[in-house]
């Protein structure tokens, strides 16, 4: 591309080899540019400067020819020598855009330009008719079908042109190269086997394969749920020894409220004990009696380390808590929180680091969880208002809760005492702790180590 002379014949260039990496094609298209207007754009400032625009400053700075006649600043990379040609990052701002006459401008990602905003910029990039050598370059993988209709418009806009070489389309001023299968050496069978169990179905599709997929799946397959369920654990009722953390999800008067309280065994996520409350509209939720009396009641029997809650509807109740010295702390349920404790609990699912007590409820309220992509990221929802699924996203709090603390405030050995509604079942002169316990009891030890419930 960089030999080519004169004017383009395709003013779009849709090559689409993200899934192989970000790889050559965005960076030494960019070093084109230093003949003219080089532009790296992407869904905001953040990523242009520190994933695009900080690859091509590393590009310029390895080569000596180029580093010798550049002039770097924090966004801008300016070449004296070629009529100051420049390579600069590009915020998601149209209006600051309006006016330039690129040489070539770079979108990575295009998917996530989904809002009006983000379309306007691409219309103002838009390649100039004053430029002998003018040219947009998208780097990017598949988008959610009905959201990324930039992307969606392109790619059919593209597939509708001749098949001039294997996976590449070219004519109407469009190139475009499209891929399914690997085509980078390191893209082997073991890591795309590893990739189909880090990733849920739709992901791998949209990541990997590289295919349009909606924005809802289903959360988590039922027999990977059945997989974490040991039949040999039940709730424990009492061990002021064993540090748990705590969820709370919390509705007044439509949804559930859940509270969930886990512990970690030997970095393994385990379900201590949980509580469900059904408001409605008529007999809504008492917090003061049912919300806020739960965790104090969990305090009186584990050692709390941390509450996590969103402050949506309890904020009154949690400040009331925290004047009585309970660990509880704000989560709100933004986007990026929510992503974090789903793709948290996901991840503990299919590596069977969670470890369940058989419960019919909580079953289907995972079976009735879906995941929503956007393109800021995904959550846990419902596919149906009527669908309670409350105790999940409580699950996953509490899960982010105990896995997010530092290796060295986790779980300490601790002298056994472990109480179940049948008693005491430490013996005399038993000095295991806690924890080695239940180690010895998950290798085939005794075999009702928690007791009866």
């Amino acid at each position: 591309m960089r030999h080519v002379v004169g004017r383009h014949r395709y003013g779009r260039v849709q090559a689409v080899d993200r899934p192989c990496g970000r790889g050559p094609i965005g960076h030494l298209t960019n070093e084109f540019a230093r003949i003219g207007e080089g532009y790296s754009a992407a869904n905001d400032l953040e990523q242009a400067q520190s994933r695009v625009f900080q690859a091509v400053k590393r590009i310029v700075d390895a080569s000596p020819m180029l580093k010798r006649e550049a002039r770097i600043t924090a966004d801008k990379i300016i070449f004296p020598a070629f009529h100051s040609a420049t390579i600069a990052s590009l915020a998601n701002d149209y209006a600051g855009s309006a006016g330039a006459n690129p040489t070539i401008s770079v979108f990575d990602e295009l998917w996530g330009y989904t809002s009006e905003s983000s379309r306007r910029l691409w219309d103002e990039m838009v390649p100039p008719p004053t430029r002998k050598v003018t040219c947009r370059l998208t780097v990017t993988y598949a988008g959610f079908s009905g959201e990324s209709v930039l992307l969606e418009e392109l790619y059919r806009r593209g597939m509708s042109q001749p098949e001039v070489a294997p996976n590449l389309h070219a004519g109407d001023g469009i190139l475009l190269a499209w891929h399914h299968e690997p085509i980078a050496p390191w893209q082997t069978p073991q890591w795309l086997d590893e990739m189909r169990r880090s990733l849920r179905p739709n992901q791998f599709l949209r990541m990997i394969e590289n295919r349009f997929v909606t924005s809802e799946s289903s959360f988590v397959e039922m027999i990977k749920w059945d997989m974490c369920v040991d039949t040999d654990v039940s709730p424990i009722i009492s061990d002021k020894e064993l540090v748990v953390f705590i969820g709370v999800d919390a509705s007044v008067k439509h949804d559930s409220t859940a509270i969930v309280a886990i512990t970690l065994i030997d970095q393994r996520v385990r379900l201590v004990t949980h509580k469900i409350f059904q408001p409605s509209p008529t007999e809504p939720l008492d917090f003061e009696t049912a919300i806020e009396d739960t965790p104090i009641e969990f305090c009186s029997r584990f050692a709390v380390r941390k509450i996590l809650f969103d402050p949506y509807q309890m904020q009154a109740s949690a400040q009331r808590l925290q004047k009585r010295g309970l660990p509880i702390r704000e989560f709100p349920q933004t986007s990026p929180n929510l992503t974090v404790a789903s793709q948290n609990l996901y991840e503990l699912i299919e590596s069977r680091n969670l470890i369940l007590y058989p419960d019919a409820a909580m079953r289907l309220s995972a079976s009735r969880a879906i995941a929503i992509e956007t393109s800021r990221g995904w959550r846990i929802a419902k596919e149906k208002q009527s669908h309670k699924i409350d105790v999940i996203v409580a699950l996953g709090m509490a899960a982010h809760a105990a896995t997010s603390q530092p290796a060295e405030q986790r779980i300490p050995l601790v002298p056994p005492k472990i109480i179940t509604r049948g008693g005491d079942n430490s013996s005399p002169g038993d000095t295991r702790s806690t924890t080695q316990r239940y180690l010895d009891w998950s290798g085939g030890g005794a075999s009702n180590y928690w007791g009866s419930i």
